[in-house]
């Protein structure tokens, strides 16, 4: 589950790491007021206003702004807020800005150069190890590091048994180039930021920039935090931060009805029990000459209730073409799929685009029964290869 920036930084703030303050806005009329406030608690002259969207690249589509004055942060807030903002990671359609950050100018000068790091804590699934992602080349997108400066990249490998220790925080700021204070506020830093990925069960953290200030203090300027749905019944208050505006419509509905859904960009929509069957699923749709337009797995107790829900949400999606409904009936039973599919039809009425079932499993012969003589528009198959043959007969 993404969230808001400012909300990550409520975050990371409770366990001790420096954040550049701000305050939420989400109209207009309160820009003079959350101003006067934020000025007030900081000692701030200048502040930035950032668009609170679940993208990156905010700064290159103008939706991060610096105002010197109160008339200058007024004037920005009313550009950006209500803006349909286009990113890198939001595509062409962009994202609606609905509330924005009011943040401390922390650019200030001093007696040193400020310096932007890059930094995020992450699971390496292949070792099996949290890892410290970090890099001096802070402020850029970390792929493009990756791809012109792979040097200046380095990892630190935690072992989740002993957590994080001493000399692997002093190790990430020697890395860095920091010496005297602005070393020891970056090892404070780092057990702070490691220390609020572990107990929120995250699934990421990145902080970009990490800003040490003119006066070496280090603190989180921005900050993008995944927190896994998986272990959201452990963290009860962190569902009041999901922003539903934010995710996609159909997504939201099929959470409702434990559907795990994902839209993708191709016109035949995929139905199946389990993820591995899922990938399959797409690969055979693809070696047919279509393109999947969704991910969604009805689990492993598909019902007749479920099977609709999902043609519905299918069916939201203009580009689809055609539906492959893959269902190997282990747990579930297939002609229960096949009576739910059937049930679907009518209840929905005219679906307007062939519908290929493919049952395999418990009551397979039993299913492909119901599916003939349902004197439906639905195709049914038993093998794979007969549902690809199908699928290739309807795209092409």
């Amino acid at each position: 589950m993404n969230i808001h920036e400012y909300q990550a930084k409520e975050i990371l703030k409770s366990y001790g790491v420096a954040i550049q303050e701000g305050v939420v806005v989400d109209n207009a009329e309160n820009t003079e007021s959350s101003v006067k406030e934020l000025q007030e608690r900081t000692g701030t002259d200048w502040v930035v206003v950032k668009a609170q969207i679940h993208a990156g690249g905010r700064g290159k589509g103008g939706g991060v702004k610096l105002a010197k004055n109160m008339d200058e942060a007024k004037q920005r807030v009313n550009d950006i807020l209500g803006m349909q903002l286009v990113t890198p990671q939001t595509g062409p359609e962009g994202k609606r800005v609905n509330k924005v950050l009011i943040a401390q100018d922390v650019y200030y000068p001093g007696a040193s150069e400020p310096k932007e790091f890059y930094m995020s804590v992450l699971l390496d699934r292949a070792l099996g190890k949290n890892v410290i992602i970090y890099t001096t080349e802070g402020g850029m997108d970390i792929e493009e590091v990756a791809e012109t400066n792979p040097e200046k990249i380095w990892k630190e490998w935690i072992d989740p048994a002993t957590g994080l220790l001493p000399f692997q925080a002093r190790k990430v700021a020697f890395n860095l180039g920091l010496e005297g204070q602005a070393m020891k506020q970056m090892v404070k830093f780092v057990n702070a930021l490691y220390q609020a990925y572990v107990d929120t069960d995250s699934s990421m953290f990145e902080i970009n920039p990490v800003l040490k200030t003119s006066d070496d203090r280090i603190i989180a300027v921005d900050a993008k935090v995944d927190l896994d749905d998986n272990a959201l019944y452990r963290h009860k208050d962190f569902a009041e931060l999901r922003d539903e505006s934010e995710e996609d419509p159909t997504e939201v509905e099929a959470k409702k009805f434990n559907l795990n859904y994902v839209k993708l960009d191709g016109n035949v929509g995929c139905m199946v029990n389990g993820a591995g069957l899922a990938m399959a699923t797409m690969d055979i749709i693809k070696l047919s000459g279509g393109e999947p337009a969704n991910f969604l797995d009805v689990g492993g107790t598909a019902s007749a209730e479920t099977v609709e829900a999902g043609f519905r949400i299918i069916l939201k999606d203009p580009n689809v073409k055609a539906i492959l409904i893959n269902i190997f009936g282990g747990i579930v039973r297939c002609d229960r799929v096949a009576q739910g599919v059937v049930d679907a039809y009518k209840n929905i009425g005219d679906i307007p685009v062939p519908i290929i079932v493919r049952l395999q499993g418990t009551n397979a012969e039993e299913a492909k029964k119901i599916i003939d003589e349902s004197g439906l528009e639905v195709r049914s198959a038993i093998l794979l290869q007969e549902a690809a043959d199908a699928v290739k007969a309807v795209v092409s």
